[in-house]
């Protein structure tokens, strides 16, 4: 569970103009090591940012350009999960390093807003800033310096795999998909008769790894009927894998819930992973 959280102050509404930058290293999931440096923008100071994070021309006299700290700024985030609150600071990074005539970081960034707002029904339309996540998950920061805000974005990571079970490679692909995966293009689907699974129902559930669209097409191609819902019709409810692996408790699907309920009136339903699911799929569709 290793990666880098960054953060960013500017000095005005130019994204390239960081006058401060901060990035926090994680290791097995702690904290390994910080570092940070006020950086002359040069350019100007807008009022509008100094009421924010405090940092002036006063602050920055005698500090190191961006072009000076952008090599070994990239070369601590070459090949790792760079993790930013919102794109905000990702933009900036590019910004500056364009200004700079040079690349941006080679990385893969995550961004835990939309981490926060997956993790959490709560953050899921609003109210998903660095301070009221922060809040919920209990950690405690000085906001806008860019340090402790690199911080903030690492612990609320942690804290998102601690409360959803899923790692770190897991939300690189959650992040990727719709907040409510169950409100993905409900789309129903008449299954081919020439199809090997002919007959089969199938609903879906969960975060899938593929658009639910192109699920849907996979699976009425070798016969099955899709439908929305489980019913009293339904032959296999297929689960995302992600949603096999965290929702072991009470916080499983209304269509897991359901299916399981049918199952112990003595309906017969195949509960498969998605992964599982796939592979009937592509053998069917070899013996076909």
């Amino acid at each position: 569970m290793d990666f880098v959280a960054i953060d960013l102050e500017t000095a005005n509404a130019d994204m390239a103009s960081i006058c401060q930058i901060g990035i926090a290293t994680f290791e097995k999931g702690a904290l390994a090591g910080e570092w940070k440096s006020y950086i002359d923008p040069q350019d100007h100071f807008d009022r509008m940012n100094v009421s924010v994070h405090g940092i002036d021309e006063s602050v920055v006299a005698g500090s190191p350009t961006f072009g000076m700290l952008v090599d070994a700024v990239k070369s601590v985030l070459k090949g790792r999960v760079v993790v930013t609150h919102t794109a905000f600071d990702r933009v900036a990074i590019y910004q500056a390093a364009t200004k700079c005539k040079t690349s941006p970081p080679s990385c893969t960034w995550l961004d835990s807003a939309c981490v926060a707002r997956r993790a959490w029904r709560e953050f899921s339309r609003s109210g998903y800033g660095l301070t009221d996540v922060c809040n919920k998950i209990g950690y405690t920061f000085d906001h806008h310096d860019a340090l402790e805000d690199a911080k903030a974005a690492g612990n609320i990571l942690l804290a998102a795999i601690a409360h959803t079970g899923l790692n770190l490679d897991a939300w690189l692909t959650r992040v990727r998909q719709p907040i409510d995966p169950n409100l993905e293009q409900r789309i129903a689907r008449e299954g081919n008769p020439d199809g090997e699974l002919y007959g089969e129902v199938v609903v879906f559930t969960g975060a899938l790894t593929i658009p639910r669209r192109e699920a849907a097409d996979f699976a009425a191609s070798v016969g099955c009927e899709v439908d929305i819902s489980v019913t009293k019709r339904t032959t296999i409810l297929v689960v995302g894998d992600q949603d096999v692996q965290k929702l072991a408790g009470h916080e499983k699907s209304s269509k897991y819930r359901k299916a399981e309920h049918l199952i112990k009136m003595g309906q017969s339903i195949r509960i498969l992973r998605e992964t599982d699911f796939r592979e009937l799929v592509k053998l069917s569709t070899a013996g076909c």
